[in-house]
C-alpha cells in the first residue's frame, strides 16, 4: 500500500534542509516531491514547461535556491500553471499528478488538484493556502511504516508545519 507524507515548509532554506535530511536518511529522491510558488514570473503561465533534473539547477536558480541547489536535483522538475491560481515549481511525482489527471479533475483550483493526489479536502485548503502565501509543500512516498515514521521524525525535527500522511490515489 502506497502512502504518502505530507508537510509544509516555510523558507526556501528550510525546504532545502528538509530534503538533504530526507535524502541523508535514505529516501530516493525520486520519492520526494515538492511544491511551491514560482515567485520568477510577473505572469501566469499559459502552459506547463517540462523539464528535467539537469535544467532543474537553472530552475532552481530564478527562484533563489542558489546554483547547485537541492530541488534542483529532484526527478521531473519543472513550471507549470494551474488556472486561477498561478505558476507553480513542482518536482517530483507531484509533477506529473499536478500536470496531469488531478489538475484536469480540480476544475482550476490548487485544493482539488491536491484533493485529487489523496489529501483530504481540509488539509487540501489548509495547504493551498500555505503555498499560494509562499510556503513549501514537500512530500515523500513510501509502502512502509517504518519510513513513514521516519520521514514525519525528520519533518518534525525540521520544525515543518501541517504533518500528515495519507494513502495514494492510483494516478
Amino acid at each position: 500500500m502506497s502512502k504518502a507524507v505530507f508537510c509544509i515548509a516555510q523558507s526556501i532554506d528550510q525546504t532545502e534542509s528538509i530534503i538533504k535530511s530526507l535524502k541523508n536518511g535514505g529516501f530516493s529522491t525520486s520519492d520526494i516531491s515538492v511544491l511551491l510558488p514560482d515567485k520568477s514570473s510577473t505572469q501566469d503561465f499559459a502552459h506547463e514547461k517540462h523539464t528535467k533534473a539537469p535544467e532543474g539547477a537553472a530552475i532552481g536558480g530564478t527562484v533563489g535556491f542558489g546554483a547547485g541547489g537541492l530541488i534542483g536535483l529532484l526527478a521531473g522538475i519543472g513550471s507549470l500553471a494551474i488556472p486561477g491560481v498561478g505558476p507553480f515549481i513542482a518536482a517530483g511525482p507531484i509533477m506529473g499528478a499536478l500536470s496531469g489527471a488531478a489538475v484536469g479533475a480540480a476544475a482550476g483550483s490548487l485544493t482539488g488538484a491536491l484533493i485529487g493526489l489523496g489529501i483530504p479536502e481540509y488539509e487540501a485548503k489548509r495547504y493551498e493556502g500555505k503555498i499560494t502565501g509562499g510556503s513549501a509543500l514537500i512530500s515523500v512516498h513510501t509502502t512502509s511504516s517504518e519510513a513513514i515514521h521516519k520521514a514525519k521524525e525528520i519533518f518534525e525535527q525540521a520544525h515543518a508545519e501541517d504533518i500528515s500522511s495519507t494513502e495514494e490515489t492510483s494516478l
